[in-house]
């Protein structure tokens, strides 16, 4: 008996697409139906501030904070200002810290807004008569070895790597002050009463060449071509410093108060009579090796506020 086998019946192409869109239509409105049933999602919370603790102090430029000094060149953020110098430490029961004591007030007879450099006492007070830090104390000059200089945050270990290669090729050295003498700032914005060095100049000069090389690498100026080495012992404010403040003053600021430059005297330069006076009165005590003679030894780089140290070769 043969066995009779039924056909299976397959719906026709047209057939199944006509299935299928069908349920896919049915899914589309089941799913639309379900969407509006649900509460709408809650928009993304915004993150909560830094603490302050966290965020950078852009510096506050008030002249009220620094005796009427004034930022010369602008903030910008992660760039540190930095120069490159010798210091030099004077022990307060010194002769030179005691010449340095005549010198100063000897000046300031003749200008009164003179403000010393590292000595604290009240402005008005004759500087003879200001009850000092104890004896074991000491006063910090600098000769600086560079301008003040400006560095991005990944030029700082390359500037400083220099530094340390120029300290590792000089050997320590004596050295002498001159005479004393003026010099203003590139800003003219501020003039110094200086000591100049004398012997020991071309050593200095040695050191500041040996930074030539990485200040011509990140586009900065290198020292002076004829530099004057030499530490400042006190400055005033020019009447250039009232001009460069008036310039920097938006228009809408020319509006307030006067500036807090006004609360502090400037002048439009040292008499002419000073500085010859100055060294008429002082300058045998200064060159007296006993007085004015000290050692080289150690090159210091300060890059915004942290200060590295390398001592010179023996």
């Amino acid at each position: 008996m043969k066995r009779t086998i039924g056909l299976v019946d397959y719906a026709s192409s047209d057939e199944s697409d006509t299935d299928s869109n069908a349920a896919k239509e049915v899914h589309d409105t089941r799913k639309a139906e379900s969407q509006a049933t649900q509460p709408a999602s809650k928009k993304l919370k915004k993150l909560p501030p830094l603490p302050g603790y966290l965020v950078p102090e852009a510096p506050v430029d008030n002249p009220a904070l620094h005796q009427g000094r004034r930022r010369t060149t602008p903030h910008v953020e992660g760039q540190f200002a930095a120069y490159v110098y010798v210091p030099l430490i004077v022990e307060r029961r010194s002769r030179l810290y005691r010449l340095l004591l005549q010198i100063l007030e000897a000046a300031r007879r003749l200008v009164p807004i003179l403000h010393p450099i590292g000595i604290s006492q009240p402005e008005l007070a004759p500087i003879s008569q200001v009850t000092g830090p104890p004896e074991d104390a000491t006063l910090e000059l600098h000769i600086s070895l560079t301008r003040p200089v400006y560095l991005r945050a990944h030029q700082r270990a390359d500037f400083k790597r220099a530094v340390h290669n120029a300290a590792k090729a000089k050997r320590r050295f004596s050295a002498s002050f001159a005479t004393i003498s003026d010099l203003t700032n590139d800003e003219r914005t501020r003039t110094f009463l200086t000591l100049e060095v004398g012997a020991g100049h071309d050593d200095f000069k040695e050191l500041s060449e040996h930074l030539t090389p990485i200040l011509k690498s990140i586009r900065q100026k290198e020292f002076y071509q004829d530099p004057r080495f030499h530490a400042s012992i006190a400055w005033a404010l020019l009447d250039g410093a009232k001009a460069e403040e008036q310039k920097s003053r938006s228009p809408e600021r020319n509006q307030d108060p006067p500036s807090t430059n006004e609360e502090f005297p400037t002048i439009p330069g040292f008499p002419p009579v000073l500085i010859p006076q100055l060294r008429a009165e002082f300058s045998r005590q200064l060159v007296d090796s006993a007085v004015g003679r000290f050692e080289a030894d150690e090159i210091h780089v300060r890059i915004g506020k942290e200060i590295s140290k390398w001592r010179l070769q023996d």
